[in-house]
């Protein structure tokens, strides 16, 4: 009779365990490869260790962020302030009656608007000024721009900047003009505005003034519409540099109802 023989070979591992295995190998080059087909800015990253680096006043020395304007805008946060949104139901109220006063409706024209960073009132030039001309012979535009002043004066927050900006059609100024070209009448115009405004005691601190010529059409210069269109001043009203779009908001919101 045959002796049975003792085996004394380790005991082997579970049949689940290699299973398990296999399932962890594959979920881990299931993530290696959606690690491999995503892309990383490294821009960005950089940017981002920078700015943590900065508020955590840590790492001196280290890596400082560049923030774009339009990153800065969609990143500020906007509050909303009584004072500016008084500000403009006030001025779309000055708008309105002039518009109802001005002779021949041409008053319609005038609008208040909101643009990138702050709202602005369109002056027509044709309503405004004379042909070739800066000087305001319009005693409608003179009232409007008094009562614009008182507005800016009870209402307007002390850190809000008014810039006058002056545009013209393609057409060179009439030989009759005093000026010689696009740029001086712009630039002649969007002053004379703000002559009038400093006349009418807005603090001179809060005005600027900027000329651009033809060179920001509005509406095409092949027709004599679209050039009435073109030849304009603007009065724009837009928060301190450091307080940018502080006030944004509200002008939207009150701009909408």
């Amino acid at each position: 009779m045959a002796k049975k023989c003792k085996c004394e070979c380790p005991e082997c591992m579970p049949e689940w365990l290699a299973t398990f295995g296999d399932l962890m190998s594959l979920l881990l080059c299931f993530f290696v490869l959606l690690l491999s087909m995503s892309t990383m800015n490294a821009k960005k990253v950089k940017e981002a260790i920078g700015s943590l680096a900065g508020a955590l006043s840590v790492l001196e020395g280290g890596t400082q962020a560049e923030v774009s304007p339009e990153r800065m805008q969609k990143a500020t946060p906007i509050q909303k302030t009584e004072e500016t949104a008084q500000t403009v139901n006030k001025l779309r109220a000055a708008i309105t009656e002039f518009k109802q006063l001005s002779q021949g409706g041409r008053g319609a024209n005038f609008i208040l608007q909101e643009g990138e960073k702050g709202f602005f009132i369109r002056l027509p030039a044709d309503i405004t000024f004379g042909p070739g001309s800066a000087k305001i012979t319009s005693t409608d535009t003179l009232l409007f721009l008094k009562r614009i002043s008182i507005i800016i004066n009870q209402y307007l927050p002390k850190n809000i900047e008014i810039q006058i900006k002056g545009y013209t059609d393609n057409m060179p100024p009439p030989p009759t003009s005093p000026y010689t070209d696009n740029w001086e009448l712009s630039a002649a115009r969007a002053i004379s505005v703000l002559k009038v405004l400093i006349k009418d005691g807005v603090n001179p601190k809060q005005l600027s003034a900027a000329a651009y010529g033809q060179y920001h059409p509005i509406a095409s210069n092949v027709t004599p519409q679209g050039r009435a269109k073109n030849r304009r001043v603007e009065i724009w009203f837009f928060a301190a540099k450091s307080n940018v779009l502080k006030a944004k908001k509200s002008i939207l919101d009150n701009m909408q109802k």
